[in-house]
């Protein structure tokens, strides 16, 4: 499911930043309610991927204090020139080269796209020397699609058991690319793939408790699902010039 159906106005001043910021969480806070959820359950991750700095300012007047960027050295460059604002944290969402790791132990909270072991060892090495640790997702990919990375779902639960080797790695939770697609119930199938994913790598590892996953165009879905992190990037910055598929194969918000 595209982002686009959801997208708000293009945000150009703080206001527009804080109307559409409202409307996102409002849409947050009735989707936990209609789950049962408890609220304030669902964090909501701004994706920032495009957005230039000197705009990003504006947003982060408004509310936004946290960054997700697919781009590992946009997301870089832009930690330097924000770097006065020293309450943000930078997720990053998209494919990591493990040559690009170096980047991530620098300056990175948050990883969500972890899905092989060669990533989990250079991001080990990195941030040993950085004397740091990270916060991290293991990306399932519950489409099947052959233009997303992660991992099939079956070998989600046999690749989470080897992460406590790597104890710079701080395994959160699991995340998911919904197919792009208008039928809600294959859209849901997604999400209740990568919610059995996790309820089973949990019999035997309960720190996995956190599911990323759902956009702007779907996130209500994914929250209904047991969602405890969205990505929305259009819902909050308006559309964007380009289809995310110009920038990023496999987009990630």
């Amino acid at each position: 499911m595209s982002e686009h159906p959801s997208a708000a106005a293009h945000a150009q001043t703080q206001a527009d930043f804080a109307a559409n910021l409202a409307s996102v969480r409002e849409r947050i806070a009735r989707a936990e309610q209609a789950a049962g959820r408890a609220p304030g359950s669902v964090r909501l991750l701004p994706v920032t991927k495009t957005v230039p700095s000197q705009r990003l300012r504006l947003a982060i007047a408004a509310g936004v204090d946290w960054l997700g960027e697919n781009k590992v050295q946009e997301a870089l460059q832009k930690s330097e020139e924000l770097a006065d604002l020293p309450q943000l944290k930078y997720s990053v969402i998209g494919h990591l080269q493990t040559n690009k790791s170096k980047y991530v132990a620098r300056f990175a909270h948050e990883f969500q796209a972890l899905d092989n072991l060669r990533q989990a060892e250079a991001l080990q090495r990195r941030l040993e020397l950085e004397d740091r640790t990270l916060d991290v997702f293991v990306q399932v990919n519950t489409s099947g699609e052959e233009s997303k990375f992660g991992m099939p779902p079956e070998d989600a639960p046999g690749f989470v058991k080897q992460l406590p080797a790597f104890d710079r790695l701080h395994v959160k939770g699991l995340m998911t690319l919904a197919i792009f697609s208008t039928d809600h119930a294959a859209v849901r199938r997604c999400f209740q793939t990568l919610r059995a994913v996790r309820d089973t790598v949990r019999e035997t590892d309960e720190r996995i408790a956190e599911l990323s996953m759902g956009m702007s165009g779907d996130f209500e879905l994914a929250i209904a699902e047991g969602a405890t992190v969205v990505r929305v990037g259009q819902g909050i910055f308006g559309a964007r010039a380009l289809p995310d598929s110009h920038y990023w194969p496999g987009f990630a918000g």
